[in-house]
């Protein structure tokens, strides 16, 4: 039985912030399965991003809802990547999965830009980095989440986000 104060967790964040990073690193340390969100993407956001247009509300709602569905599947507990940029699309997951607490990794723009430089192979192309900037809107006071620093080696990161996974404090 997992004994964690959180038992899903959306791990946060724009493009390049090291969701899926952090993510695998935290994922053995609180006992949770991991799943990347870009894989859960149908290929039409695929494509569309890959051509340097950002989604829309419309092209993000059926994805949410599938990362949603994934972890209320999950009662044991599990935790994705999802950028989960708006409020709005924080509800829609948390419709899906009241208890979900979100581990938000953020950084500022020119830090985040340069390591997008160099994913080679990725989907998501550096132009597009503003306008998840732009889109994303931080986690509100009655939100259950925490902000880490993206700056930080991800090892450190996810010790510090276990801790809180674990306890809430």
């Amino acid at each position: 039985m997992n004994q964690n104060k959180f038992r899903h967790v959306v791990v946060m964040g724009v493009s390049g912030s090291g969701k899926t990073t952090v993510g695998e690193v935290l994922s053995p340390l609180v006992g949770l399965e991991y799943r990347d969100g870009d894989d859960m993407h149908p290929q039409a956001n695929i494509d569309k991003m890959a051509a340097g247009t950002p989604l829309n509300d419309e092209d993000r709602e059926p994805w949410l809802k599938q990362i949603g569905q994934w972890l209320a599947d999950r009662p044991e507990g599990a935790m994705v990547g999802c950028s989960a940029l708006k409020r709005k699309y924080r509800d829609l997951i948390r419709k899906y999965c009241p208890s979900v607490a979100f581990v938000h990794v953020h950084g500022n723009f020119d830090v985040l830009y340069e390591r997008m430089q160099h994913r080679p192979g990725h989907f998501m192309p550096a132009s597009l980095l503003q306008s998840q900037f732009d889109t994303l809107e931080p986690l509100e006071e009655d939100e259950t989440g925490r902000v880490f620093d993206v700056t930080r080696p991800a090892e450190e990161i996810a010790e510090d986000a276990a801790a809180w996974i674990k306890t809430g404090a």
